[in-house]
């Protein structure tokens, strides 16, 4: 009888029952979406974006494991980046400033990277910085951290060193070291959408699709 039951549940909702496995294994190992709880990748994200994640950008993994299939690329000097920290003990989101191979340092909030001072630029009330050919902004909002400067490191091989945009408010490679390879989950791109925790979670409508560079 049981069976019979099983069988009739299966043919009436098989194909809602495909629909939800799909989605599933899509979410695990193609894309994803991500909500911000905090204000360390300001202004950049902001809390309450929830925000769009290729997590096929670096590798593919078999649905619902952390087993990689084959590798899919690197990230690069500029790219937002979604990783579960091991040394933070909880997933995280931040830019990449280094990648392997890379010396870098910081005075004062400006990096360093290969001897080369990075290119910095007012945009309203923020910084534009040029890490590569093109810019992003960060914010430098009181009071300064104390890890506003370090002496030049190298990253290592299979390692990636982060910061968050709001770099006086970001605990980042500054507190819990390199970035391993191995914990990346993928590259945030945009703002899918956004609600305002101050404002009774309306949505942010300025915000939506807005791109990470």
């Amino acid at each position: 009888m049981k069976k019979a039951k099983l069988t009739a549940f299966w043919q009436a909702n098989k194909q809602f029952i495909l629909f939800v496995v799909l989605l599933f294994c899509f979410r695990s190992s193609f894309a994803d979406w991500y909500d911000v709880p905090t204000g360390s990748m300001k202004p950049t994200i902001v809390e309450g974006d929830r925000v769009f994640v290729n997590k096929m950008a670096f590798r593919l993994d078999l649905p619902f494991t952390d087993i990689a299939v084959f590798k899919t690329g690197s990230p690069m000097a500029g790219d937002v980046i979604v990783f579960q920290s091991e040394a933070a003990d909880t997933r995280l989101i931040k830019r990449v400033v280094g990648v392997p191979g890379d010396v870098v340092s910081m005075l004062n909030n400006q990096l360093t990277v290969n001897g080369k001072q990075v290119a910095y630029s007012h945009a309203d009330d923020t910084l534009e910085e040029h890490l590569t050919g093109y810019g992003h902004r960060i914010q430098l909002t009181p009071p300064l951290s104390p890890r506003h400067s370090f002496a030049p490191v190298t990253v290592p091989q299979g390692h990636y060193l982060v910061l968050g945009d709001n770099r006086n408010h970001s605990a980042d490679s500054r507190y819990y070291g390199f970035v391993p390879e191995r914990e990346l989950l993928g590259k945030a791109t945009r703002v899918v959408f956004s609600l305002d925790p101050e404002n009774y979670y309306l949505p942010r409508t300025e915000r939506t699709l807005i791109s990470m560079r």
